[in-house]
């Protein structure tokens, strides 16, 4: 395909206060960091704007991002969203705690949806992104935190559209009633945000199948409408390898806060 969605574009603020806690250093002084790798990361640290002390984790302020308009409600409460996809591996592993007090907050549900390789999005696939909603659930579901606040996904590293760069959509619900049908309902809704990937790694996944057949031109970073290249505060995941080639794919680290009073 050569065109996909292109209404992804204007940022609307949501209204409701909340925050990101930077990852790496910070996330280990909130003793989280265990549910996270421990290598390389994909800048510098003394270049990543997520770098913090150990000894004193910051709760930094940030607006929430647009939902933008491919959010489908009541999608399947699982750890595996690729559903086949192809794409290269990304493991996310995000943690969700009280901007008050950093405590991770538990059973919290951790909901992601982004397009495939080729800028799709299920549910809407075809004409552009201006279908009806099908009955498409690739990409799209969530998994409850642990007791650690962390809450572990398997996705693919999404792909790109006109208009918009590499991004994840992500909301964090409290208090949801899990179905027979594997999805969710009820709660309270505390964050809608986006997750962003480092220019560089998007750079090299772009070079590869079957992220090379899309031929869209690739909004960058710097020059997307929504990402305010705020690092860690707001969105910029923490990319580890899982291997020695960009095929092989990616773990995504951050930390969430979220006001819940």
């Amino acid at each position: 395909m050569t065109d996909s969605p292109t209404n992804d574009t204007s940022e609307a603020p949501v209204g409701r206060r909340t925050v990101l806690i930077a990852t790496g250093a910070s996330a280990a002084a909130l003793a989280v960091a265990a549910a996270a790798p421990v290598a390389a990361t994909s800048t510098p640290v003394a270049d990543r704007a997520d770098a913090a002390p150990a000894a004193a984790a910051v709760c930094t302020l940030t607006k929430e991002m647009t939902e933008g308009p491919y959010y489908l409600d009541g999608q399947l409460v699982r750890a595996d969203v690729t559903e086949g996809k192809a794409g290269a591996p990304l493991k996310l592993v995000l943690t969700v705690v009280d901007d008050d007090t950093c405590v991770p907050i538990s059973n919290a549900l951790v909901e992601i949806w982004h397009c495939d390789a080729l800028g799709e999005y299920s549910g809407f696939v075809g004409n552009n992104g201006h279908s009806e909603p099908d009955d498409g659930t690739f990409l799209r579901g969530g998994v409850l935190t642990n007791t650690s606040g962390v809450a572990n996904i398997t996705t693919v590293y999404p792909g790109w559209y006109r208009g918009r760069c590499v991004h994840i959509h992500v909301k964090v619900h409290t208090g949801v009633t899990l179905t027979s049908d594997g999805s969710f309902t009820g709660g309270q809704e505390l964050h809608t945000g986006q997750l962003f990937c480092n220019e560089t790694i998007t750079t090299a996944i772009a070079k590869v199948s079957p992220y090379s057949t899309n031929k869209v031109t690739r909004t960058t970073l710097a020059q997307d409408s929504i990402y305010d290249d705020g690092g860690a505060s707001s969105g910029l995941l923490t990319l580890t390898a899982l291997g020695s080639t960009a095929s092989s794919g990616y773990t995504g680290t951050l930390t969430l806060g979220v006001e819940t009073s």
